[in-house]
């Protein structure tokens, strides 16, 4: 008979050692989905960050920060063409090494399980942000059909959250292949359902990277144009 269930470490695969305890034996453990080597490699944002794009300033030169604002978001905010769309990005964890593996083997290998790690903090997000609407980045159709699901689709149905699928995306070409100001200038990649109701709605958009804000924006825009409120952005890596 087994008393303690042996866990998987959902990425390496280990076997996550239980915890001894009266409380175990006694009380519903929250799911322990990676192991404690793999969680330690995830850097979760803290500290003090951006006023928008929550970039960590203690990463940062003082030369990139003005005030309360990295560099990035004041060059938007200084643009009267994208100045005031996204009102706040909101993001988990730090891109490093392990998190883009761990994020690669999400998206381009099909492992949508890896989507619950995520999960359980996008919903205590949610509970802080109180959106309208959970809106995800689309992929294209090529996109799409090669990966066989929108990971950021994947992490609001995870979460117990109704998606909307506002957006379809006009350009499959990756954004990740582009520099800053190719993706500045880059013709509006995405067009609205044009039978969506958001006059008044909070929007938050869901993505996976916040790499220059150029794809958030590009939905933000779009969407304040169409009416919506305010629109606030999440992703799982900054």
């Amino acid at each position: 008979m087994t008393i303690f269930q042996q866990d998987r470490c959902l990425y390496c695969h280990n076997v996550i050692a239980p915890k001894i305890g009266w409380i175990a034996l006694f009380s519903k453990e929250k799911e322990q989905l990676l192991c404690p080597t793999c969680e330690e490699k995830l850097e979760e944002i803290k500290g003090e960050t951006c006023r928008i794009c929550s970039r960590p300033f203690h990463h940062l030169n003082e030369q990139f920060r003005d005030g309360d604002l990295c560099h990035d978001c004041t060059r938007w905010e200084e643009d009267p063409d994208w100045q005031g769309f996204l009102e706040r990005n909101h993001s988990l964890y730090l891109y490093n090494d392990f998190l883009k593996e761990l994020i690669a083997t999400y998206k381009f290998r099909g492992d949508y399980v890896l989507a619950k790690i995520f999960a359980e903090l996008f919903k205590k997000e949610i509970a802080k942000i109180k959106p309208d609407l959970l809106v995800p980045i689309p992929l294209s159709e090529e996109r799409l059909y090669e990966r066989g699901f929108n990971q950021a689709t994947a992490i609001i149905s995870l979460a117990g959250f109704p998606s909307v699928e506002l957006l379809t995306r006009i350009h499959s070409e990756k954004q990740s292949k582009k520099s800053r100001a190719e993706r500045i200038h880059i013709p509006q990649v995405f067009k609205v359902d044009p039978d969506c109701e958001l006059e008044g709605k909070r929007v938050l958009l869901v993505d996976d990277i916040y790499t220059t804000g150029s794809t958030l924006r590009h939905a933000a825009k779009l969407l304040k144009m169409a009416g919506a409120a305010s629109i606030q952005s999440f992703t799982i890596a900054r």
